[in-house]
Parts: structure tokens; C-alpha cells; sequence
């Protein structure tokens, strides 16, 4: 424990004194709950000409967070930025000079940057909740309703995991180009196309953002046959998540800086 302070504080002052991660977080927060205000304000106006199915199936609780889709891609870049700036920068030798013992220096970096990522999550949960239920009127959820609460706080949990998983990732490949250069088109587009085709939905629902996403919905979708719950997909992402990690320390434990 001796140790582990002096290196948490360390890992702290490197995330908030380098500017990009600050506000690669600030705009995680600010495209989520703008657009989930954007999309409920949307909905609630074409409510009416919906059909019958749709507003049976209409999540209010779902729709405002539907910001989270572009506000993720802010925190891979925040994750991957957290892990790879020192890379880039070559400040990484310096750090595992100073810090020998690797598990400690990843375990106290992806903690400082975990809970940080974890408490911009939960206060951008409840604003999308609560701005984006204003703007739906009538049409709008409690947050004392069935599921609610589990889904807000769920949102917050999906932000911290999606920043962790691109940490994992980051601490494998080390360059912040080819991190971004992958986790990007997987998350904005492969993800989003598996699940819409057909053929491979069945694949695409096992994905971390898919399976996670799945904590934040209250009401289920019509004739929805996904063979887990907001519990299990969160899990789903979560194994996701522990796989980046081990695979990452076990890279920059062989490796040298």
C-alpha cells in the first residue's frame, strides 16, 4: 500500500495536467447529453405518427441516452490517450524507471483513470436522463419507475467499461494511431453493421458495446430473442473488457518500453 499511494497520486497528476484527456472527457459528457436531448425532443414530437408495435416498444429511458453512441467515441479517446500518451511521448521509460513493477504502474493508472471515466459517466447518466425525459413530455419515465435507476447507473458503468476496454487495448498496441485506428471503425461502424444485417445479428449482440448498451434499455424490443438480460449483457462486456486487460499487461510485461 506503501507503494501503490505514492503511484495513484503520480498516475493522477498525469491524467489532469495533460489538456487532451481533460477535454476529450469534457466532450464525452457534452455530445452525449446534447444529442440524447436532440433525439427525445425528436421522438417525443413524432410520437403520434409512430406505429403501433413502435410505441409499445418506445423506451423513453433508452431514447435519452441515444447521445451515448457518438459520446462513447469521446471515452476511447480519453482511454486510449490515458495509456499511450506516454508511449508517443517516450515518458514511458521514465515511468517504468521509477515505478519497476509493471502490474502496479498499469493497476494504478487504469484505476485513476477508471474511477475519473466512472464519475464523468454517472453525472452524464442522470443529466441525459433528466434533460432528455424534459424534453420528452408526456412521454417520459420516472426515475422511480421499474428499471430506471438500474439503467441510469448502468449508463455510467458502460462508460467506465468502454474506457477501460480501450485502455486494455492502447496497453497492447501502445501507438494511439493504431489504437484509434481500430477501435473507432469497430465501435462506429462493424458493431453497428454486424447488428443490423441479418445473417450476423446473432454475432453482433455478443459485442461489448452491443451486449453492454443492453443495461440501459427498460423496455425490451418487440419479439426480442437476445439470450441475456441488462445483468448478463453487462457481464458480456465486462469479460470483453478483462481480455483487453490481461492481454494488455501480459504485452507490457514481455516487452520493453
Amino acid at each position: 500500500m506503501s507503494m501503490i499511494t505514492p503511484v495513484l497520486r503520480s498516475e493522477w497528476t498525469k491524467v489532469r495536467s495533460v489538456a487532451s484527456t481533460v477535454w476529450t472527457l469534457a466532450i464525452a459528457a457534452v455530445v452525449t447529453v446534447a444529442l440524447g436531448m436532440l433525439i427525445s425532443a425528436l421522438s417525443n414530437n413524432d410520437f403520434d405518427n409512430m406505429s403501433r408495435n413502435d410505441k409499445l416498444a418506445f423506451d423513453p429511458t433508452y431514447t435519452s441516452f441515444a447521445g451515448m453512441s457518438l459520446g462513447q467515441l469521446a471515452m476511447i479517446v480519453f482511454g486510449v490517450l490515458v495509456v499511450s500518451n506516454e508511449y508517443s511521448s517516450g515518458m514511458i521509460r521514465t515511468s517504468l524507471a521509477a515505478v519497476p513493477k509493471r502490474g502496479v504502474f498499469l493497476f494504478s493508472k487504469l484505476a485513476v483513470a477508471t474511477v475519473l471515466a466512472f464519475v464523468v459517466g454517472l453525472v452524464t447518466s442522470f443529466l441525459s436522463f433528466f434533460l432528455g425525459q424534459a424534453m420528452l413530455g408526456d412521454h417520459s419515465a420516472s426515475l422511480g419507475d421499474d428499471g430506471v435507476l438500474r439503467a441510469v447507473l448502468g449508463g455510467a458503468l458502460y462508460m467506465a467499461l468502454i474506457a477501460l476496454f480501450s485502455m486494455g487495448v492502447a496497453s497492447m498496441l501502445r501507438s494511439p494511431m493504431l489504437s484509434l485506428g481500430i477501435l473507432m471503425p469497430f465501435f462506429f461502424l462493424i458493431s453497428n453493421i454486424l447488428g443490423a444485417v441479418s445473417a450476423t445479428k446473432k454475432v453482433g449482440r455478443f459485442l461489448p458495446d452491443q451486449a453492454g448498451s443492453k443495461i440501459m434499455q427498460v423496455v425490451p424490443p418487440v419479439d426480442d430473442d437476445t439470450p441475456y438480460g441488462p445483468w448478463g449483457g453487462l457481464g458480456i462486456m465486462a469479460l470483453w473488457v478483462v481480455a483487453a486487460l490481461l492481454v494488455g499487461y501480459a504485452v507490457l510485461k514481455r516487452r520493453d518500453a
